[in-house]
Formats: C-alpha cells, structure tokens, sequence
C-alpha cells in the first residue's frame, strides 16, 4: 500500500481504519466480523487505526483483536469529545477518558489523541432543535487556553505522541485554530465528491472542507479525510432513516450513480478514489464495518485516484 506523510505524525498508510464501522456505528456487524476486519486491515498494509470511546466496541475490538500486542508499525489514535467545559477541568477529563481507552484496547500509550468535538466560535448560536452548544463544541478560546496545554501534559505524560483535531462544520474557527503555534500534528476533515458532513453538521453553516484541507496544508498540519463515501449516501444501496441528511444526499447523488451504472463501476469504490485523490489529504479514514467492505476500499487504493476524464464527469453534475 502507499504511504504518505502525516504532517508531524510521519509516513502512514494511505487507508486508515476507523472505528465506526468495526465498533457497529454504521450498522449491524458481529465482534467475530470486527475482529476479522482489524486483522485484515493490518495484514493488508494499513498501520493506522482510528478508534473513539464514541464508536461503541470499537476500542474493546481492538483489545481483543490484537490483545495488547499490535503488529510492528501499527499505530492506533483515540479521541474524546470535550464540549466546553472549565478550563481547570479540561486536562483531568482528557486524561480520565484516555485511561479508560488505553484500558479497553489494552494499551499503555495512543500514538495520536484527538479533540473530537467541533471548534467554534465563541459567540456561535446553533440553530433551534440543536444540541447544546457546550455539550457539541469546543469554544475556540478554550481550545487555546486549556486544550492545547492539556494535549502537552499528555506528551509530557508519555501518554499519547501527538494530538490533533475535528476540523468538521465551523471552517473559519477551524482555520483559526489552525493558524497560530502550537499546531495538531493532524485535523480531521471531510472528504467526499459531496463535500458533505450529512448530519453531523447541525450549524447552518456551509462546511467547507476544501478550505479546511487548504489551511492545514498551509500550515504543515496533516489531514485525515473522512466520510468519503458520507455515510452510505455515494453507494447503491442505504439504510439511513428517511428524512435525514444523508438519505436527502442519497437521493441528490442519483446522477453519480447513474454515471458510475454507465461505467460499469461500483459507486463506492469510485467514491473512495475520488477522495483519495483531493489535494492535500493524506490518509483516508474508512467506515467499513467488515472484510468485504474493506477489500472494497482496497481495490480503490489499489487502483488508485480517477484518471482526470472521470474527475472532470463527476464534477460536472454539479454536486459539490
């Protein structure tokens, strides 16, 4: 498999397994099929996991899978989903959550700890009907007076080896986090033909990943892409509850998928080539959730981004 470089974290595999798939986030999967999955990606070359406590058995598979012993040059991130909370509280709760992750995944140290929680301005109002804003995000001011600093002690810990960041919904206090020392060694952003966060965006904002990709590659911070094929909408078939965001990008992505019926090709795996192929993200987080979707996303990076014709089709239906 390639390798790219990850800002500050170094060479990682070009695919990256998440946790949502194989932790049963994105639908129904059995710890024996986790299990297979985590050691089929590593067999294959990836050597990133990427696991939260928010993604269900996620970290405890990993524990089971690898029983304290990953393969040589596996890596494996975590991430905990601050909100905003007292600045004197916020180190206490990093530390608290990633204890309980290393002990779920039978580890001593996370290669790569990550704020999973939005950064937003500190004066954004979400729209009615929104979670609470403290609860869902990271005002920006603490982020700089308290996560930043946390993050360090945790280094300093010998806890974790890096930090990084959700980069997802608020562009411009994403930007802004990302501008001035010090910096993640990674930002999470979305990546699909879309540019669709689905429903994890609940600010009425336009999300503008591209953005967000272009600012951490300014800065020579490493971009982990997520979500390319958002959540099931750039596949044949989903399982999405009616009504939601993503079943409306299902029903707006039918063009995509009538072009990829004219190619012959499978509409995921061109999603997943299309995304490995944005400018400036450097690992591809997958949301597999079981050996045939992730031989899927293997063939992708086997075969590698979409020759510019098949680029230049897909942007002309005009989704993005």
């Amino acid at each position: 498999m390639k390798t790219n470089t990850l800002g500050s974290f170094g060479p990682v595999s070009r695919l990256t397994l998440g946790g949502g798939g194989i932790g049963q986030v994105w639908g129904s999967t059995s710890e024996d099929d986790a299990v297979a999955t985590l050691r089929h990606a590593v067999d294959q070359g990836i050597d990133l996991i990427d696991a939260a406590p928010g993604y269900k058995i996620c970290e405890a598979m990993i524990g089971r899978a690898f029983e304290g012993r990953l393969p040589a040059g596996v890596r494996v991130t975590t991430k905990y989903s601050l909100g905003t909370v007292p600045a004197a509280e916020v180190y206490d709760r990093f530390r608290t959550s990633l204890q309980a992750s290393l002990r779920a995944m039978r580890l001593e140290r996370v290669d790569m700890f990550l704020l999973h929680s939005e950064i937003r301005p500190d004066d954004f109002e979400y729209p009615a009907g929104q979670p609470p804003r403290d609860e869902r995000s990271t005002a920006l001011s603490l982020y700089r007076e308290a996560v930043r600093p946390a993050f360090a002690r945790l280094v300093q810990d010998g806890l974790i080896g890096h930090w990084g960041i959700t980069g997802i919904n608020h562009a411009a206090a994403t930007i802004d986090a990302l501008a001035d020392a010090p910096r993640p060694a990674a930002v999470q952003a979305i990546a699909n033909l879309l540019d669709s966060p689905g429903e994890m965006n609940g600010t009425g904002l336009a999300p503008r990943p591209r953005d967000v990709i272009a600012a951490a590659r300014a800065a020579g911070v490493g971009v982990m892409g997520v979500r390319a094929v958002q959540a099931g909408a750039l596949t044949n078939a989903i399982d999405r509850i009616e009504d939601s965001p993503t079943s409306a990008d299902f029903e707006r992505a039918a063009p995509y998928r009538d072009l990829c019926r004219a190619w012959g090709e499978d509409p995921a795996i061109i999603a997943h080539r299309y995304a490995l192929g944005i400018e400036g993200v450097d690992t591809l987080v997958l949301g597999v959730k079981n050996v045939a979707e992730l031989d899927q996303a293997l063939e992708a990076e086997r075969r590698g981004p979409l020759d510019p014709a098949q680029l230049a089709a897909i942007e002309a239906l005009g989704l993005r």
